[in-house]
């Protein structure tokens, strides 16, 4: 180990020893028992890259969603009305005759207070920035944006995609994440032309009332690029996003936040300031992803419920205990002043092996202010005879896990098991394995994480057990 890695893992040592009270594992107490797994997708092939979201104004209703690789195009959508006890399933984008378009991938959703549901995508056969709109919970979408990205700089430096295969679109975006605020809608993305980072708005004036997209702003980032990231929308319409600045190989990155003050105003984003320094880089190999690769996957959430950390950010990412180490983890940090400074990093994941953890997901419940957590983890994968060991090979299957706080952060509860087997991607022949990441949504009390599984723990897989993934998700009651 490198002199100043050494330095690294002592500072971080140091921080936690000093921080036993903000990472204070003792209160509250944590979830009890391994919540109902529910097979949202139950399709043949693999389904992967998942997103879910709940309706505030109905939290029985949700909807989850996965790029189903088994077809050239389009998404796997479960729509639930009564809080995930049975679904709607269908496919969307399958085509370029569908009103959505052929979509590709990179799908992401949010749910604003006035009932829309919004959803961000990319498609084969252009590199365009999509947004849809569906104001009757899930069921039907209509388009509702086309962004075509630019080179807004003059730069040009086309970068490598991490999309699905079937097309290269080197000349479009990458990675669209969205948000939804009080009244207003954004998205954010790479453009490919420039490897900039750009975001564009909408306002949003009631259930099935938006106006139109705003001029394109470009993030102004420190070596001209930056992808994997977040968006996410203040209590005052404020814009913050995250992204890494290294799209490519394994040897580390640079976190950065940037700030729009003003939102849909005329300010434009800041220049962009570091939130960390992770060993996780662009394509980074690990043995549960040995195909697709990792990224640290920055995400965000703004408390905006009015509770005493309304206004408060929480960012996630995750980091590699020395550099080609394997031994991955998530970390926690907020800011109160919107980016500028942030919290001392907080290891979530509480093992004590040097597995890994990877594509963290955060949601914060904006009726409670409560904030919880989900990730991929190795943990129990320590080889034959293990528990979570599905191959003999130690530190290739994962589970789910979760945490959560319901302090602003101060404490996290002991991590608990969500999914209810083990899975394995190298037995999904496939090569995108989990995808880039996957996503969680939480409102009254309910926390659904949602993941890639082929363990066949919640039955009913059309291929079985540790062949294809399937979409799988599950209710967490966090009160």
């Amino acid at each position: 180990m490198s002199a100043r890695r050494l330095a690294f893992v002592c500072k971080v040592l140091a921080l936690l020893a000093g921080l036993a009270l903000f990472v204070g594992r003792a209160a509250p107490a944590a979830a009890s028992g391994t919540p109902t797994n529910v097979d949202v997708s139950a399709l043949a092939g693999n389904d992967a890259e998942d997103a879910v979201a709940v309706n505030p104004t109905n939290p029985n209703n949700l909807v989850a969603m996965a790029i189903t690789l088994a077809q050239p195009a389009g998404l796997i959508e479960g729509v639930s009305f009564n809080g995930g006890k049975t679904w709607k399933r269908q496919i969307i984008g399958g085509g370029t005759s569908d009103p959505l378009g052929d979509i590709c991938c990179d799908q992401q959703l949010a749910w604003d207070h006035f009932g829309n549901l919004w959803m961000t995508y990319l498609l084969n056969s252009s590199g365009d920035i999509l947004v849809a709109l569906s104001t009757d919970g899930g069921l039907t979408w209509t388009k509702a944006a086309d962004v075509v990205p630019t080179t807004v700089t003059g730069n040009s430096q086309p970068q490598g995609a991490r999309h699905r295969g079937q097309v290269h679109l080197s000349q479009g975006g990458d990675q669209p994440s969205i948000s939804a605020g009080p009244n207003s809608v954004w998205v954010s993305y790479t453009s490919e032309k420039s490897g900039e980072l750009q975001a564009f708005g909408m306002p949003v004036t009631g259930l099935g009332g938006y106006g139109a997209v705003s001029a394109l702003e470009t993030v102004p980032t420190s070596n001209g690029q930056g992808d994997y990231g977040d968006t996410a929308v203040g209590p005052n319409g404020q814009v913050v996003v995250v992204y890494q600045d290294k799209e490519n190989g394994e040897v580390g990155t640079n976190i950065y936040t940037a700030l729009d003050p003003d939102g849909l105003g005329p300010a434009g984003f800041g220049t962009p300031r570091l939130l960390a320094h992770s060993y996780v880089g662009g394509f980074d190999y690990i043995p549960a992803q040995p195909d697709r690769s990792v990224d640290a996957e920055a995400n965000l959430a703004w408390d905006r419920s009015g509770g005493p950390h309304n206004g408060r950010l929480y960012a996630v990412w995750t980091q590699e205990v020395g550099n080609e180490s394997n031994n991955m983890d998530i970390e926690l940090q907020y800011s109160d002043d919107q980016g500028a400074t942030w919290s001392p990093v907080v290891r979530v994941n509480d093992d004590k092996t040097p597995n890994s953890q990877f594509n963290p997901a955060i949601a914060l419940d904006q009726t409670t202010g409560n904030v919880a957590l989900s990730w991929y983890d190795a943990r129990n994968d320590l080889g034959a005879g293990s528990s979570g060991d599905t191959d003999g090979i130690p530190n290739t299957d994962v589970q789910i896990w979760a945490a959560y706080s319901t302090n602003g952060g101060s404490s996290l509860v002991p991590n608990f098991r969500v999914s209810a087997g083990s899975s394995n991607a190298v037995d999904a022949n496939y090569s995108f394995d989990y995808g880039d990441y996957t996503h969680a949504a939480f409102v009254s009390g309910m926390f659904w994480p949602v993941w890639s599984d082929n363990s066949n723990g919640a039955g009913g897989n059309p291929d079985g057990t540790l062949h294809q993934l399937d979409l799988y998700t599950a209710k967490v009651t966090i009160r």
